[in-house]
């Protein structure tokens, strides 16, 4: 068994080395350029979390080699605060986008994955989530690239009869920072 550790050890250390000098790391294909169209600082306005619309930030950055994109989000629902991570990346293997999502109002971690039209530029995702008594539901997800300021996102969820509703909206604008006022003058 000792034997069979060590020579899989070695293996590793031997061969994989070789292969990445022979080919280099991979890179970020076009994929990951489609997903990093969101890079920057967003506002939100959420709808359907309560009966009048929230206000948030989300910052989505490409990370960990440009392979990623992580979404960090905060909003307030009526006086209680949410944040929010994401990450989306694009799995060469499964030949689809995959993402991860968990915030502070679930102990769950909700898995997704797929595709991106590039027509609509419309990413689908689809994955199981809960609901509010705990019980799995199927999840889908659209996040719509409107134009280069404006991405519109939906949560829809079916129900135990099978039918999908829309959940949520999000409508995000590109962040804009406003300019400073110009210095006050000194009196004369």
């Amino acid at each position: 068994m000792k034997t069979r550790l060590t020579l899989s050890l070695l293996a590793l250390f031997t061969f994989v080395p070789a292969a990445l000098a022979q080919e280099g790391p991979p890179q970020p294909g076009p994929q990951h350029k489609a997903l990093a169209m969101a890079e920057g600082v967003w506002d939100a306005k959420v709808e359907g979390m309560g009966p009048e619309p929230a206000t948030g930030t989300s910052t989505m950055k490409m990370v960990l080699g440009g392979f990623w994109l992580e979404d960090t989000f905060s909003c307030d629902f009526g006086g209680m605060k949410f944040e929010g991570r994401g990450m989306t990346g694009y799995d060469p293997i499964k030949g689809k986008y995959v993402g991860t999502w968990t915030d502070n109002m679930s102990p769950a971690l909700m898995v997704t994955e797929g595709t991106y039209d590039e027509k609509t530029r419309t990413l689908t995702m689809v994955g199981d989530g809960y609901d509010q008594t705990g019980a799995k539901v199927k999840m889908r997800l659209l996040t719509i690239h409107k134009d280069a300021n404006t991405v519109v996102f939906e949560m829809h969820q079916t129900g135990a009869d099978g039918k999908e509703a829309k959940m949520m909206t999000i409508t995000y604008t590109r962040h804009v920072e406003k300019p400073a006022g110009k210095p006050a003058q000194p009196m004369k």
